[in-house]
């Protein structure tokens, strides 16, 4: 879909603030409410707004840790790899996960509550999964950036 300089400047002021009312979002991108709101509805017609999300403060859930998991796979059958990512999708503490080029095979972002409860999601459930053979984790240290919204321009 080719999208105009309005519609990008729509996109990002949504992905910073999906609570703006449309008068206020019309204004910001010079448009009158009518349009801006037919735009807005175009856009999420189109699957390139794909929803709407609260940005949670993970600490204050007491979700203390964070680690990027690298997991390697056995063998890539089909079967296994349709059961691991029935695993990864039920498991709400893996909060990312993509299939990876390199020496592993995927990488996952998981929040825990502290290193006991990551301890016991890498080694009584993701080391479980169907064809795992490997894990290997890192943990953050310091959160540098943190950035949901795609760049636009």
């Amino acid at each position: 879909m080719d999208i105009n300089k309005k519609e990008k400047d729509i996109l990002r002021i949504l992905q910073h603030n999906g609570r703006i009312s449309n008068a206020e979002l019309a204004q910001q991108v010079g448009l009158s409410d009518s349009p801006c709101f037919r735009r807005v509805k175009q856009l999420e017609a189109s699957g390139l707004i794909t929803g709407y999300a609260a940005t949670v403060d993970q600490r204050k859930l007491g979700l203390e840790v964070t680690a990027f998991v690298q997991v390697t796979m056995e063998k890539q059958t089909e079967a296994d790899t349709e059961k691991f990512i029935d695993c990864v999708a039920a498991e709400d503490h893996i909060v990312e996960c993509f299939a990876t080029s390199g020496s592993h095979d995927y990488l996952m972002k998981v929040v825990a509550r502290n290193i006991d409860h990551f301890s016991e999601l890498t080694m009584r459930r993701i080391l479980k999964y169907p064809g795992v053979k490997n894990v290997e984790s890192s943990f953050s240290l310091q959160e540098i950036k943190n950035n949901r919204a795609l760049p636009t321009g």
